[in-house]
C-alpha cells in the first residue's frame, strides 16, 4: 500500500485491497473514499467488496467514483462532504484522481500555490489545474 499524505487528515493511495484494511485502522483512518469506478476493477476489488471490508473494520466507506470526464461540481462537493469525516484515505487507480478531487474541493479556500505544494509533496504534479484553483497567493 502506497499511502501519501496531502494533509494530516487527508491521504491518497492507489487501489487498496481488503487485506489492507487492518493497516488503515492502525494508521488511524476513520473514512475510506473510493474514487475508482467498478468498471476498472475485478470483482474482488469492487466498491461492494471494499465497503464490506472497510465497514466490518468499523470505518466509514464512501463511494464517489469518478473519471476525468465525470469530475463534476457535484462529485467535487460529494468528496468535500466525505472529507469531513477525517482522517480520510481516498483511493483510485494511482491516487491522482483522489488528489485532483481534494485540490478542486480546496479551490477558493486555500491559495493555489498552497494546494499545488501539498499535492507535489505527495508526489502529484497538478500544476495543470492552476487555472481552476484560483489566486496563487493568500
Amino acid at each position: 500500500m502506497d499511502i501519501r499524505r496531502i494533509t494530516p487528515d487527508y491521504a491518497v493511495s492507489p487501489q487498496i485491497a481488503p487485506e489492507d484494511v487492518p493497516a488503515l485502522v492502525e494508521a488511524g483512518f476513520r473514512t475510506v473514499i473510493c474514487n475508482r469506478p467498478d468498471s476498472e476493477n475485478p470483482a474482488e476489488l469492487s466498491a461492494r467488496a471494499m465497503r464490506a471490508a472497510v465497514e466490518s473494520a468499523g470505518l466509514r466507506f464512501v463511494e464517489n467514483p469518478v473519471t476525468h470526464p465525470t469530475m463534476t461540481p457535484e462529485r467535487i462537493a460529494a468528496q468535500a462532504e466525505a472529507m469531513a469525516g477525517g482522517p480520510v484515505l481516498a483511493y483510485c487507480a494511482s491516487g491522482t484522481r483522489s488528489s485532483i478531487l481534494w485540490s478542486l474541493a480546496q479551490a477558493g479556500r486555500l491559495p493555489a500555490d498552497e494546494i499545488l505544494a501539498a499535492t507535489a509533496r505527495a508526489g502529484y504534479d497538478l500544476s495543470a489545474l492552476r487555472p481552476r484553483l484560483g489566486p496563487a497567493g493568500a
